[in-house]
């Protein structure tokens, strides 16, 4: 006998071939649709569901419903060459005729018989049902009507019928073998139903109200698990590190700035240096739209730890980000006798090593670089401080490989793309969030409209008007080359530089993207931000770090090729200065259905943080966010974009749960399930 106490989960993780029924075909076919094990098939939930409770005399049949309907057989009439076999049906007071297209259908189907029927009604000659489900009814109760019927993913090689079976069967053998794992208190405390219980109501609901109730139940342990998984981790992170305090270069700094800060940028320098002079390890996320002074607070972060005697390393995604930065950071930090370094995967050999051997010396005292700062070879002084910009471009185990190269070192993390409170206590639950919700003073709105192809002549004379007044102008297109990924329907950067510069004599242009030698890079930005260019035609190379307050006209070709996060980025280059600026999407040819909806909320939505909410719904988590690799937001039956009030619910039990029981000592079945489940992903502590 199988003890539940001892957790044993009895054959739940043996593949599903072993069911009746499966076999070695099947279970392949199953794993097309990431059902792997006895237990995916417990949780391989219904995608919709044909309420067919109802029955609706024939008499009472419309063209265009389907219907349940229980008849008998009069006739049977055989098809002779394609014409469908049909029958014609009785309930005692009306006749209809059924046509199936199948020429076997009477060798099932004979006069005499009574049958429930499930399928659409059409107009042909008179009211018939076309290829409707039937079951000849015996003195079981029919399959096919009376209730709720679960309709699964399915594939030509697992028809619905094969699934559903397959999924009856598993529940009839094992679900009495889930565990329910959820703490008692808590399942008494809202009323909520058992896991096996919830399990069975959701492949099998009773009604509307019942399903509901099943399906919070299993959304709230997916919700609970990661919170209680993220606020462990959390809880570990908090190491001893060492205290930074603000000195006379961070002073020096502060005072020579020749604008005011935001009340968004002081209340979030203050938060990061309460969180530096501490006892424990900052772990903070600094999130604010684009052009809301992100760059100001964390150079105030890293004043406070040069101060303090400790290096500061910022780690950015992009070579063109990287350089950015680092031009930044040296013209501000040079004046105050700080020494800064760029470390990039193009270095060459011989500057690499100088540059490594003077971080480990502690010569440098602030490191920029993209993902070659993580690598082996590079060793710090005294790593006090690790700032990760655009954090959402990098992945968990790249983040904690950068924190590994000092001892607890704080941990300040930033993006640009707004992320929606939901996602933030669901992907970033273990971070203090501080937030800039303000732009500085002077900004003015940025407009936003739309043109087709056939339109550039109206492009060229905005062109003409900006640069006639010493303004400039992004152009931004989705390839390098008209050949690249063999699309021939995408606008590319060589073709329009070209194109533009024929068009355009007088105006001084260039073009910038990846492919290019980062000297040659680093020259085409200078002469851009310099304003010795006029137009620069690019790639999404520019969508983060360019910084030009004189660039008021942006024009993204092909608009709806890009996700809502790039072009409300790209869209965020401009508007950086006082003159009026103007954002323009061309939408080409081959513009999908999607991306025309991604061009319509660009219109209709300049704020950032309605986009992220729009993108959310559009893609989902785990792409917007950058951790679907990382299983943090892969949920059966939890939606990130419905469940916000189980969410929230879900991160105050867990709080309440570990205050009482920080080790789960209490609950070894949730404990255990934990671990199972996230231990691995979230790195907590005591997995295998």
């Amino acid at each position: 006998m199988w003890d539940k106490s001892t957790h044993s989960r009895a054959g739940l993780d043996a593949s599903v071939r072993y069911l009746r029924g499966v076999g070695e075909k099947r279970a392949k076919a199953l794993e097309n649709l990431d059902v792997f094990t006895i237990e995916d098939i417990l949780f391989f939930f219904p995608r919709r569901y044909e309420d067919r409770r109802r029955l609706t005399p024939l008499e009472e049949l419309r063209p265009g419903e389907t219907v349940c309907a229980i008849a008998d057989v009069l006739s049977l009439s055989l098809p002779e060459g394609p014409a469908p076999t049909s029958a014609l049906l009785t309930d005692g007071h009306a006749t209809v005729r059924a046509v199936w297209f199948n020429p076997h259908i009477h060798k099932i189907l004979k006069p005499g018989v009574r049958v429930a029927l499930w399928g659409r009604v059409e107009y042909y000659s008179g009211i018939q049902l076309s290829n409707p489900e039937f079951e000849i009814l015996t003195d079981k109760p029919p399959r096919l009507i009376g209730h709720i019927v679960p309709i699964y993913p399915a594939t030509a090689a697992l028809p619905q019928s094969r699934i559903q079976k397959i999924v009856a069967d598993a529940l009839n053998t094992y679900a009495d073998h889930l565990v329910d794992f959820l703490p008692e208190k808590i399942r008494v405390r809202y009323g909520m139903k058992g896991l096996q219980e919830a399990v069975c109501e959701l492949h099998h609901p009773k009604d509307a109200e019942s399903w509901l109730k099943a399906r919070n139940r299993l959304a709230f342990d997916e919700l609970f698990l990661l919170q209680t998984g993220l606020l462990l981790r959390r809880a570990s992170a908090q190491a001893p590190s060492t205290s930074l305090v603000p000195g006379e270069k961070f002073k020096q700094f502060m005072a020579a700035l020749p604008f005011p800060l935001t009340g968004a940028q002081q209340r979030a320098i203050d938060e990061i240096l309460e969180d530096m002079q501490g006892d424990g390890m900052m772990n903070r996320l600094l999130q604010g739209d684009v052009g809301s002074g992100k760059t100001l607070v964390a150079l105030a972060a890293i004043l406070a730890a040069v101060d303090s005697g400790v290096q500061a390393a910022l780690m950015v995604p992009t070579g063109i980000l990287a350089q950015q930065h680092y031009m930044t950071l040296e013209k501000l930090l040079k004046p105050l006798g700080i020494r800064t370094g760029l470390l990039m995967g193009s270095l060459r050999p011989d500057e690499r090593r100088n540059l490594l051997e003077s971080l480990k010396a502690g010569k440098i005292q602030v490191l920029t670089g993209t993902h070659a700062v993580f690598s082996d070879s590079v060793d710090f002084a005294r790593l006090g401080l690790a700032v990760v910009d655009e954090q959402h471009r990098f992945g968990v185990l790249q983040k904690n490989a950068l924190i590994a190269k000092g001892t607890s070192p704080h941990v300040l993390v930033m993006t640009a793309t707004p992320i929606p409170r939901t996602l933030i206590l669901s992907v970033y639950g273990d971070l203090d969030v501080s937030l800039l919700n303000e732009l500085p003073p002077g900004r003015k709105p940025i407009k936003t409209i739309s043109l087709g192809p056939e339109e550039e002549g109206q492009l060229l004379t905005l062109i003409r008007d900006r640069a006639r007044h010493g303004q400039q102008v992004y152009w931004v297109c989705p390839l390098i080359e008209d050949s690249e990924e063999g699309r021939t329907d995408l606008s590319s950067v060589s073709s329009c530089y070209e194109r533009l510069s024929k068009l355009l004599p007088d105006i001084s242009i260039e073009m910038l993207h990846g492919h290019l030698p980062m000297e040659e890079k680093a020259s085409v930005m200078q002469r851009f931000a310099e304003g010795k260019t006029t137009l620069l035609v690019a790639t999404v190379v520019i969508e983060v770090g360019m910084d030009v307050p004189n660039a008021t006209l942006m024009i993204i070709e092909d608009a709806g090729q890009f996700g809502l996060a790039q072009l409300h980025q790209l869209r965020g280059r401009i508007g950086r200065g006082k003159a009026e600026s103007l954002c323009v999407l061309l939408e080409g040819q081959g513009t999908t259905p999607d991306g025309h909806e991604r061009v319509e909320a660009m219109l209709r939505l300049p704020d950032g943080f309605a986009l992220a909410e729009a993108d959310l719904e559009q893609r989902g988590p785990g792409e917007v966010c950058g951790v679907h690799q990382h299983g943090v937001t892969d949920f059966r039956v939890a939606n990130l974009v419905r469940d916000r009030k189980i969410l929230e619910l879900a991160r105050k039990e867990a709080q309440r749960l570990l205050q009482d029981d920080p080790a789960l000592e209490r609950e070894p079945l949730f404990r255990k399930e934990l671990m199972r489940r996230l231990g691995k992903t979230l790195h907590l502590a005591g997995t295998a």
